[in-house]
């Protein structure tokens, strides 16, 4: 089976929607972490923060493949509504979603790289595997909010 040849230009674009996507989550998880409240505070602002740091790693990722791919690294983050919301329940709901929507841009990159690149490929379906992992973990915390 051939290689085809790989797009860098928009391989790079999709890396930068994930970097500013990813660099929103920092401040999205940082932000919540503050919010938490009542008797289970401790751990889940520990798992917000470990969050956060996971999402700038994430970010620094896209950011060296960009950088690697001769492309331009974003300085903009994705946009972050701020609904207000800040019960345990919302603020899980809300990562949840975030997570299912970096999955999505993973799953767009994996689609674009397909066959033109087995490092970027084997590094989009690693991304793809860890946000599914998230969103499961984030499921199973939000289970007994029924």
């Amino acid at each position: 089976m051939e290689m085809e040849s790989l797009n860098s230009e928009n391989a790079c674009n999709i890396l930068n929607e994930i970097m500013e996507y990813e660099l929103a989550g920092v401040v999205r998880y940082t932000h919540s972490s503050f919010m938490v409240s009542g008797p289970y505070r401790i751990p889940i602002v520990t798992f917000l923060k470990e969050q956060a740091a996971e999402s700038l790693l994430h970010a620094q990722q896209a950011g060296e493949l960009i950088a690697g791919l001769d492309g331009h690294p974003s300085q903009k983050i994705a946009k972050i509504e701020e609904t207000n919301r800040h019960s345990i329940k919302d603020i899980l709901e809300e990562g949840l979603q975030h997570e299912l929507h970096a999955l999505s841009l993973y799953k767009k990159l994996l689609a674009s790289v397909g066959n033109t690149s087995v490092y970027l490929e084997e590094y989009a379906r690693g991304m793809i595997s860890e946000e599914e992992q998230h969103s499961l973990e984030l499921k199973a915390m939000l289970k007994d909010f029924g």
